[in-house]
């Protein structure tokens, strides 16, 4: 499924609008769930909103583009919501382990939608 251009240019202003907050790096465990360790550095936009009532989600990558170039739609069963998270400079690499990441749980699920798809 393609995306329209429409939506990745709101992204992209979205993100040049907004600060980058990153407080999970890539090596730390999930404040809750300490066993749960990130893959790639996680964090959200300061100012924003998305469904649980936080800032956005964004995955940031070592690609030093930085380019918005995929979200991850997920679903959480233990939470009770869907979102999107935003992976910006990610490397081919970081996005299949962010995909292993999202889908390791017996509670989330979600997929890769990519730009250029």
């Amino acid at each position: 499924m393609r995306m329209p251009d429409s939506f990745w240019t709101a992204l992209d202003a979205l993100v040049a609008a907004s600060q980058i907050v990153i407080d999970r790096p890539k090596g730390s465990a999930h404040p809750r769930v300490p066993d749960i360790v990130y893959v790639v550095d996680y964090g959200y936009l300061a100012e924003t909103t998305a469904m649980d009532g936080q800032g956005i989600d964004v995955w940031r990558g070592t690609d030093p583009a930085q380019r918005i170039d995929a979200v991850m739609c997920t679903v959480d069963l233990w939470k009770k919501d869907a979102e999107i998270k935003i992976l910006i400079g990610c490397t081919e690499e970081e996005k299949a382990l962010i995909n292993d990441f999202t889908n390791n749980s017996p509670s989330m699920k979600g997929i890769m939608v990519r730009r250029d798809d």
